[in-house]
């Protein structure tokens, strides 16, 4: 398996991964017309000529029969080109000292926060795909990408999880507080949303901070709470550094984590070393390695080990890397230290 830049054959993949994600994954619709521009802007992105504020990085996870099976983003910058909006959770305090009254209320703020950050999104792997390092590769891949080309992004990264729904996809926290607003179900929203139309949240979505006691149980309940097919990402990302410091999506109220870019785990300790082609042995381990380039990007999971300075892989992996012995490689251990585990 490797990941790399997406490109127009990939949409009818693209296409039937979007089918199976069903709702909530906004930045991947399930419209060919939509996702074609999205494949033909990301083609002009990794050519170099976006700017960062349109700038979207799409990847795809290619099978060794050359399918895309799965599909991860990473955007230059949110927010700059028009609104980007959340819901960051505060305290309304209503007190009166004559009537011995004092309340500490829950409140969502509308805001714009984020504005200027990158962002890591449309995470997304076929089922059929899910084991071994596959999911693993998929996500932290692109943490390779950002550590090579940090001048591409900024100093913060952001990644709004997709937050709870049930069975039929009815999300709690949009029948509690949007649909009073936007009069249409969830899933058309999405939809709207994906399809780029985001003008109507800021004509609709009200302005003044919203209490949540005067939300349902069940809206309040699922604030800042995943699907429960995004828990294995949460983790994942909250192991690299990743956490929640109280904003939340202003759809399905799934959290938004956030990470100094400097103080992700696998770009912070991700090293650059010489490629040698061998046996790895009995002390290899699972690394993440990219190929260090751009246009041509491709990132691998193999086991490797270090040793004077070159990073040591069977000859499979380098063909997959399009790599001979003694190119420059970014690697990093996929797996996270004990000790940083525990610390998530």
């Amino acid at each position: 398996m490797i990941v790399r830049p997406a490109n127009l054959a990939d949409l009818p993949a693209l296409l039937d991964l979007a089918h199976s994600a069903g709702a909530g994954l906004t930045t991947l619709p399930a419209d060919a017309t939509r996702l074609r521009q999205r494949l033909e802007w990301a083609q002009k992105t990794f050519a170099g000529k976006a700017e960062r504020a349109d700038a979207d990085y799409l990847f795809v996870l290619q099978s060794e029969q050359g399918e895309a099976v799965g599909i991860c983003a990473l955007a230059g910058a949110v927010g700059l080109r028009e609104p980007w909006y959340n819901y960051r959770l505060g305290l309304f305090v209503a007190a009166s000292r004559n009537l011995g009254i004092n309340q500490q209320l829950p409140t969502l703020f509308l805001g714009n926060d984020m504005t200027g950050h990158s962002e890591l999104c449309s995470l997304f792997l076929h089922a059929d795909h899910r084991s071994g390092l596959n999911g693993r590769l998929l996500s932290k891949a692109r943490f390779l990408f950002l550590a090579e080309f940090r001048q591409c992004f900024g100093e913060k990264v952001i990644a709004e999880m997709r937050g709870y729904s049930d069975e039929a996809g009815v999300s709690p926290f949009w029948e509690g507080l949007g649909r009073h607003f936007f009069k249409m179900d969830f899933a058309a929203a999405d939809h709207l949303t994906g399809l780029g139309n985001k003008t109507f949240i800021a004509e609709l979505m009200p302005k003044f901070p919203l209490p949540t006691c005067l939300l349902p149980e069940a809206a309040r309940a699922v604030i800042g709470r995943v699907h429960p097919n995004t828990e294995p990402a949460l983790g994942m990302l909250k192991a690299e550094g990743f956490g929640f410091k109280d904003y939340i999506d202003i759809f399905d109220g799934g959290p938004l984590i956030e990470c100094a870019t400097g103080d992700i785990r696998a770009v912070r300790d991700s090293q650059v070393l010489q490629l040698s082609i061998g046996t790895p042995g009995e002390q290899a381990e699972p690394y993440l390695i990219h190929n260090r380039q751009f246009a041509t990007c491709r990132i691998t999971a193999a086991p490797a080990r270090v040793a004077a300075g070159t990073l040591i892989v069977d000859a499979a992996s380098a063909r997959a890397l399009g790599l001979g012995a003694g190119a420059s490689v970014r690697a990093v251990s996929l797996a996270v230290p004990l000790r940083q585990r525990s610390a998530a």
